[in-house]
């Protein structure tokens, strides 16, 4: 039986907010644009929804079009930034992956744009820990959709998906994989689930499962 483990990004495997809103302030302000501060608080709040449900939020007062251009604006700009500057890791998180990797394929599903997992595997040199990756911003499917289809084009038996909000939940129930919530991330779960209270005690945890 071939058993995977699939990781949410933000909450889960790093913090990138403070790095984001800069990354959006410093695109809006090249583009010369007179709109009020994004904080590290509003992309919190957000982190976790498609991309067009957090356009939506941020910048609910442009009409659709506009705000969808100025999302794609900013995230190509959020992109090149983490590339160059990264996040902020979980602790132990990279000596974690490495011992994971020896017992399990390693993959990434996300809600983010196209380049956001690909900014953060080349900052910090990760592809050699991850088998596959898929996200909202390639294919435009939510993420239950893309839990099952890395599930499915990786041969996956079983699979645990680990994230820290009820959508992270939600979505793993829908695609039939289990749930493993991350405390220490940016939600709280309704359901009792395994739970993580630091990254570091997951290969603890998926033994005693």
């Amino acid at each position: 039986m071939k058993t995977g483990l699939i990781f949410d990004m933000d909450g889960t495997l790093w913090d990138s907010s403070e790095n984001v809103a800069k990354a959006w302030n410093e695109k809006i302000n090249q583009l010369g644009l007179d709109r009020p501060e994004i904080t590290q608080q509003d992309i919190m709040g957000v982190m976790g929804l498609t991309m067009d449900k957090l356009a939506a939020i941020i910048f609910g007062d442009l009409p659709e079009k506009e705000r969808m251009e100025l999302l794609d604006q900013c995230c190509g700009n959020e992109n090149d930034f983490l590339r160059r500057n990264g996040g902020r890791l979980y602790p132990e998180l990279e000596s974690t992956l490495a011992k994971l990797a020896e017992d399990y394929p390693l993959y990434i599903v996300s809600n983010c744009q196209k380049g956001y997992i690909e900014a953060f595997l080349d900052h910090y040199g990760f592809w050699k820990y991850f088998a596959d990756i898929e996200c909202y911003g390639n294919n435009l499917k939510e993420k239950g959709d893309n839990i099952a289809l890395v599930m499915e084009r990786n041969g996956l038996d079983k699979a645990w998906y680990i994230g820290d909000i009820q959508v992270d939940h939600d979505s793993a129930v829908k695609a039939g994989a289990g749930f493993i919530h991350a405390s220490y991330g940016f939600g709280t779960i309704n359901e009792t689930v395994p739970e993580l209270g630091s990254f570091k005690e997951l290969p603890g945890l998926l033994k005693s499962l």
